[in-house]
């Protein structure tokens, strides 16, 4: 068997390495088919290992970035809390400063408080529930049974 006149010598062996080289006369739809059943298990094999690859470099991206969002968490929680602590100062000036530091943390308490309610909400399972999906579908069958009527 002789490769193509017209195929470079790297691609005489076939698409895939390993696969039979196909010579000219020789491309009966039994061996296309023999062939093809060959290269898609391997294009499907290389596909995943691609696949892998890319979850594996976008996993280790998000790690990244995780680590970054959490470490500037700590020094944003550094920073909030010194405030605090200049507000019960600043306070202290006008009040006790017992009750100043009374004062700022139940006010600093009512907001975590309401933060936590208003993002608990976003987590309930009506906000899961695909409203305009569920709407499109419904539209959707109402008019295909009009038409069927």
């Amino acid at each position: 068997m002789s490769a193509r006149p017209d195929m470079p010598p790297s691609e005489a062996s076939g698409p895939v390495p390993g696969a039979p080289p196909i010579a000219q006369g020789d491309a009966s739809v039994g061996s296309l088919l023999k062939q093809l059943a060959h290269e898609v298990p391997v294009l499907i094999s290389k596909e995943l290992a691609l696949a892998k690859s890319e979850i594996r470099e976008n996993l280790e991206a998000t790690r990244r970035g995780v680590a970054a969002v959490a470490t500037g968490g700590v020094v944003l929680l550094g920073g909030f809390l010194v405030l605090l602590l200049s507000a019960v100062y600043a306070l202290g000036n006008v009040v006790e400063l017992w009750l100043a530091a009374l004062i700022v943390g139940g006010i600093t308490l009512l907001a975590g408080l309401m933060m936590v309610q208003a993002g608990k909400k976003k987590f309930e399972a009506q906000a899961f529930t695909p409203d305009r999906t569920i709407d499109a579908l419904r539209k959707d069958k109402n008019a295909l049974q009009e038409k069927a009527s």
